[in-house]
């Protein structure tokens, strides 16, 4: 061996290695024309039902546009959402209580919330909002005080519940058993070690529950809330069973008997709903945006031009070189691409 050769091996240097040229890819797209029928067609009936809609005599628009902002009519949009409103925080509340006591190891508390489930599942709201108008052929007075003897405090049901009050008890009753069940989802979606980790910190069972289960299922639990919203929002429209009859849809109503044209009416109530419906879908996206920060990007990470995707990094040893050679990616290498 040559003395060139011998100091050569003994510096271990490596001869470089020539990188392949880049070949441009040339990528043809792919040609989908009936897509571009079928999108066309159906661009075309949709604009021949809107005119249709526009020309047609039965939909009456300029009584659309004289009761959309009647007075009576926001009014009783206001009611509606009032009703919404105050029946979903009762529910969610509810809600979360039965669903701990479905979670409950005692038999005696897990039985009494699938009881009530059971029932306020099984039975149609309808049917329940009208029992709860007929609550005062029921029970003629609510009384407080210890049983089988005289009541302390006596008040008359007809005059302790309006209507309005008993909508929202019946509409909170009813969707209390839904939330239960969400709420319950959400609290098995969280890993068990989760619960785990936070009793070896420490933490007692209402900071475990709230500094830890609960925002992490908040995940699991607010799409499916968000639906019952926009549900109850619509279930409104029922209460005339109790009966009460100020909220949107049974006072469009009654403006139609006035003025024998109902199809206008019905018309300014959908608008509404779908005006609140928008709001409370904007807002479930922001609350879902909210609570799903800290997840991983799901999406797959973005690759630079012209790297190789088995491109490894590292401190490997060559055969027959004393030092070990380092082996870098393509973009740091000496001219390479990036």
């Amino acid at each position: 061996m040559s003395t060139t050769e011998r100091s050569g091996a003994s510096a271990g240097e490596t001869p470089p290695t020539p990188e392949p040229a880049s070949v441009p890819i040339k990528a043809i797209r792919l040609r989908h024309p009936w897509r571009a029928v079928f999108a066309v067609l159906i661009v075309v009936v949709f604009a021949l039902l809107m005119i249709d809609a526009a020309y047609r005599p039965a939909y009456d628009w300029p009584s659309v546009g004289k009761y959309l902002f009647d007075r009576r009519i926001s009014q009783a949009a206001l009611v509606t959402l009032e009703l919404t409103v105050y029946s979903m925080v009762i529910a969610i509340i509810l809600g979360v209580i039965l669903a701990v006591m479905r979670l409950s190891p005692n038999p005696v508390v897990k039985s009494v919330a699938w009881f009530y489930l059971w029932v306020f599942r099984g039975t149609p709201v309808y049917v329940q909002l009208t029992i709860w108008g007929l609550i005062s052929l029921i029970y003629s007075s609510i009384d407080i005080g210890i049983p089988f003897m005289e009541p302390w405090v006596s008040f008359q049901t007809q005059a302790a519940l309006n209507t309005f009050t008993l909508a929202i008890i019946g509409l909170a009753l009813n969707e209390a058993a839904y939330m239960a069940e969400i709420v319950r989802a959400g609290l098995l979606a969280v890993d068990r070690g989760q619960e785990e980790a936070a009793t070896a910190l420490g933490m007692s069972w209402s900071q475990t529950m709230t500094r830890v289960i609960l925002p992490q299922s908040m995940r699991v639990i607010i799409p499916p809330t968000g639906n019952e919203v926009i549900s109850m929002l619509k279930t409104t429209s029922l209460v005339t069973a109790v009966p009460f009859s100020f909220e949107l849809f049974t006072r469009s109503r009654d403006i139609s008997a006035e003025t024998f044209n109902p199809i206008p009416l019905l018309i300014v109530a959908s608008l509404w709903y779908l005006f609140f419906t928008s709001i409370l879908m904007v807002g479930q996206h922001f609350l879902e945006k909210r609570f799903a920060r800290g997840l991983a990007d799901r999406q797959p990470e973005k690759k630079e031009p012209g790297v190789a995707t088995g491109a490894f990094t590292g401190v490997m040893p060559v055969v027959g070189s004393d030092p070990p050679a380092i082996v870098l990616p393509p973009k740091d290498r000496p001219g390479g691409q990036r």
